[in-house]
């Protein structure tokens, strides 16, 4: 741990995945990596696997899992990910896979997400990308509670990585409309909200449940183009453009942006810890919420890591999912 009490470790921004996991051995360890079939779910189901780990692809479309996890086995000469569908934004999809897992869990990447260039409902009537990234990963973790807990008795804990972003930055979560009834609907500031959401999970799911021997810890993977840009309208395109002309961040590979989630799911400085928000394979340094994402694109926002609002989200996401 660095002097200025932030969680560090030896790798960087320019570090991959297989940097992160070289000469490590994760045999015996279960780990589940949703959205596996492409970008960073992709790279980290394969670099999990590459270093003995028995990976479960989560995924919505199980033809393109099946396809990833062909492509994994023969690259890395290991056994190949198992597939399992999953829809984060049907909560009977989650029941099932919930379900139908057996056995101790060691490892969940809840990784997959969604941009929407405009206002998408769920059959709830739930704004899309709020349902997706934070509910739906809610709902899959709660449900695992339990194999986590089994996971972490026969080794070393349990962990989960809550994948967020540099997003957070523009939005807290705003508990008087969360699904945009009331307010104009802004797919960025729906995404933000998402993301700080991923974050505040993390918070008070280590909070309950490190006592059971499991932390969750939020990563940013900076700036990757992977498919989730696909739906981005033409402002959010002129947005990124502008903040990489800027110098806010700096595209990265897809094996540079899935070492951060490999460090929260691996590394010793993270065992045991957890509640943190991840930039650049290492704990980022909290700035003020009223910060400029121009002047800190690595931080993180005191409302993403702030522990009554963590509490209070977790309390609306077991009503809504109760509902």
């Amino acid at each position: 741990m660095a002097a200025h009490g932030i969680l560090s470790t030896p790798f960087t921004a320019a570090s991959t995945a297989d940097d992160v996991l070289r000469g490590v051995d994760l045999t015996g360890v279960r780990a589940i990596v949703t959205g596996g079939s492409s970008g960073i779910g992709r790279e980290t189901a394969r670099a999990l696997t590459a270093a003995g780990a028995r990976v479960t692809l989560a995924v919505r479309n199980t033809a393109a899992g099946d396809a990833v996890a062909e492509t994994i086995g023969r690259s890395t000469g290991r056994i190949p990910p198992r597939v399992v569908r999953l829809d984060l934004a049907d909560r009977a999809t989650v029941t099932r896979f919930v379900d139908a897992w057996s056995g101790p869990l060691h490892l969940l990447v809840n990784n997959a997400g969604v941009v929407t260039g405009g206002l998408e409902r769920t059959r709830e009537g739930w704004e899309l990308q709020f349902a997706t990234n934070h509910l739906g990963h809610f709902a899959l973790a709660v449900g695992l509670h339990d194999a986590l807990a089994e996971g972490a008795s026969d080794r070393d804990g349990a962990r989960i990585v809550s994948v967020s972003s540099t997003a957070h930055m523009r939005s807290g979560v705003d508990f008087d409309d969360l699904h945009f009834e009331r307010r104009a609907y802004d797919p960025q500031i729906a995404y933000a909200q998402s993301k700080t959401a991923n974050s505040l999970f993390a918070v008070e799911a280590t909070r309950l449940w490190a006592s059971d021997g499991i932390v969750a810890n939020a990563v940013n993977p900076g700036g990757v183009a992977t498919g989730l840009q696909r739906n981005f309208t033409t402002r959010q395109r002129e947005s990124l453009d502008a903040a990489e002309a800027a110098g806010v961040f700096t595209y990265r590979t897809v094996e540079q942006g899935a070492a951060t989630s490999v460090v929260a799911a691996i590394r010793p400085e993270f065992a045991h810890s957890g509640g943190h928000y991840l930039d650049d394979a290492r704990e980022a340094r909290t700035v003020p919420d009223d910060a400029d994402l121009a002047d800190h694109p690595h931080g993180v926002k005191e409302w993403a890591l702030d522990p009554a609002t963590a509490v209070r989200l977790w309390a609306v996401s077991t009503d809504l999912l109760r509902s």
